[in-house]
């Protein structure tokens, strides 16, 4: 059989709600560059800037393994659940509290909800995909989060300079709930032990 490449339309509706969601989620999380943009505005100097960017990704690197392992305990849509949480304690913590300390609890809640998203989201998918096109599945969901995550950074730009740095934060807090809200209607199927 010759593969003649994958189509949304190969996708079940649980994959396209999937997908959908993930890119609206997507569409309101940018670049972590806007966080240490943000660190910086709020008193962090150009030296510990990239502190905060490698407390992050250390706190990722550890913790995506024991989520992986945790998902698949309870299921990747609670632990998908568990990563938009961190990810609005991210926002809050930089809207309602943007001193040193809350930038930094900010920075270790962010290095969590990578840890949670990154290696769940696409297991999920994963399992969701029809059993011979899972490589291709993942490979066409990965480029609609791509294709939004450009103007996803865009519009934070746009938001920042033309009302404040909080804006797109406040944006992102909206998009993540409509998120979390359509997983509600994901019907996961359960990992084979």
């Amino acid at each position: 059989m010759i593969f003649k490449g994958i189509t949304f339309k190969d996708f079940d509706s649980n994959l396209r709600l999937l997908t959908l969601l993930s890119g609206m989620f997507a569409l309101g999380s940018f670049s972590y560059s806007f966080l240490l943009l943000f660190a910086y505005k709020y008193g962090f100097t150009t030296i510990q800037v990239p502190i905060l960017y490698l407390l992050f990704t250390l706190v990722a690197a550890l913790f995506s393994i024991p989520f992986g392992k945790l998902s698949d305990k309870i299921g990747r849509k609670r632990v998908l659940y568990l990563s938009y949480f961190f990810w609005i304690l991210v926002l809050l913590l930089l809207i309602y509290f943007s001193s040193i300390l809350g930038i930094i609890l900010a920075f270790l809640f962010y290095g969590l909800h990578k840890g949670a998203l990154e290696p769940v989201q696409k297991t999920l998918v994963a399992e969701l995909a029809h059993k011979e096109f899972v490589a291709s599945t993942i490979g066409a969901y990965q480029l609609v989060i791509g294709l939004v995550a450009l103007p996803a950074s865009f519009i934070a730009g746009l938001l920042w300079d033309k009302f404040s740095p909080q804006a797109p934060l406040y944006l992102s807090v909206f998009l993540t709930v409509i998120s979390a809200t359509m997983l509600i209607f994901i019907k996961e199927k359960k990992p084979i032990h």
